[in-house]
């Protein structure tokens, strides 16, 4: 492998068993050509001591934010500018939760505030940490933000459980710094995405609307991002901040998503229908706030138009990929989705229980596309969303 030729790594070892990894990550990132510096926060070191990187490095290790030899000879400034790419590996729940809410209380999320360059995360931890909303949260946060995560895999753990929570292998963190420089997967081409639910207003007050928080969509996005395409993300109602480096475009109800996604789908590739868009709106909205004083109210809906068929059914439709949330029967009806549609590819999830779905901070989807099938186990929606990518991408690059 000789991808990294030249390339500058400033590799960041957080607190973690997942430590002794990292020993092995630098020296995969250095056979494949890269030029390593390590950055140790003081957690780390109470796993592995900085002598065992400085002697695999041929570098001394920056530990320490106001040493002063270490400042002598590279400044936190000029290491931050140093450096192509920033892998923080492991990257543990605390540094996340630090570089989240924009802390610089060590040397290494110093570095992260001051470098203009692309920073990764390589999580590790146990499955419950990494599954917890504060830690999902604080994901989402530094995504929206630019960062990348690689990871996590899923497995044994050093504390004896199973699940979500450890560390990329070395060999498959040095692939993905390959791949990072080189041609994504997705390089120059347009997706075209809708995620969130609609509202449909029923006076100036309420609305019809669903569960949908946007997280699954919002994380694909993000995935496809990584992958080199150009996103445009057609968003719902949501709390969620826009994702960086992709166009996003604010709409509230289904009339103005159709609108929206008509004017933009002529120039994209693919188009991704993640968006819980409302089946139906009220024939009539209300001018007026509606006083309770009826102990029936009737409320007449009326059908709101079909965009995922719509856009499949256009002369030259883009790669079209659709989602189906059900609470029953899942796959048939995904599959009759499917093919009714005429889509390439449709993903299906459980929505209504205890685990995953709407609102939920994970959740597990069934692919279906032209007599294939894949099941994705349950998992965190970033972890998911980045396992969806990978798919979209390869069906789509097999179909040109």
């Amino acid at each position: 492998m000789s991808g990294l030729a030249n390339r500058k790594i400033l590799l960041g070892v957080t607190g973690g068993i997942a430590c002794y990894k990292s020993a092995v990550l630098l020296r995969a990132l250095q056979e494949a050509g890269a030029e390593l510096r390590v950055v140790m926060t003081p957690a780390a070191q109470a796993f592995v001591t900085p002598l065992t990187f400085q002697a695999l490095s041929g570098h001394d290790v920056y530990t320490e934010l106001l040493d002063p030899s270490q400042e002598a000879a590279m400044d936190h400034i000029s290491l931050a500018r140093w450096a192509d790419l920033v892998l923080i590996a492991p990257a543990s729940a605390d540094f996340m939760a630090r570089i989240a809410n924009g802390m610089a209380n060590d040397l290494l999320s110093t570095l992260c505030l001051a470098t203009e360059s692309q920073v990764v995360l390589a999580p590790a931890m146990n499955r419950v940490m990494w599954l917890n909303p504060a830690t999902q949260d604080n994901l989402q946060r530094l995504l929206a933000r630019g960062y990348l995560c690689w990871g996590p895999d899923e497995g044994e753990q050093a504390c004896g459980e199973s699940g979500p929570g450890r560390m990329l292998e070395p060999e498959a963190l040095c692939q993905q710094a390959v791949s990072h420089f080189g041609n994504g997967v997705l390089d120059g081409v347009n997706v075209l995405m809708t995620a969130g639910s609609t509202r449909e207003p029923i006076d100036p007050v309420r609305f019809v609307g669903n569960r949908s928080s946007g997280k699954m969509g919002y994380a694909l996005a993000q995935s496809m991002r990584d992958l080199g395409a150009d996103v445009t993300l057609i968003s719902g109602p949501t709390s969620l901040a826009a994702p960086a480096k992709i166009v996003s475009i604010r709409v509230e109800t289904a009339e103005e998503m159709h609108a929206s996604v008509m004017e933009h789908v002529d120039s994209c590739d693919i188009f991704v229908a993640v968006a819980a868009v409302a089946d139906y709106r009220p024939s009539l909205v209300a001018a007026d706030k509606i006083k309770k004083n009826k102990e029936i109210l009737t409320l007449e809906l009326v059908r709101n138009p079909d965009i995922l068929a719509e856009v499949a059914a256009m002369e030259h439709p883009p790669f079209t990929v659709g989602f189906a949330a059900e609470t029953e029967q899942i796959e048939h009806y995904a599959d009759e989705k499917r093919r009714r549609k005429r889509l390439n590819m449709i993903a299906a999830n459980r929505v209504g229980s205890d685990e995953g779905g709407f609102e939920s901070e994970q959740n597990a989807l069934i692919l279906l596309w032209q007599d294939a099938r894949e099941e994705l186990p349950m998992m965190a929606k970033s972890q998911l969303a980045q396992r969806l990518a990978e798919r979209i991408a390869e069906q789509y690059n097999a179909s040109i």
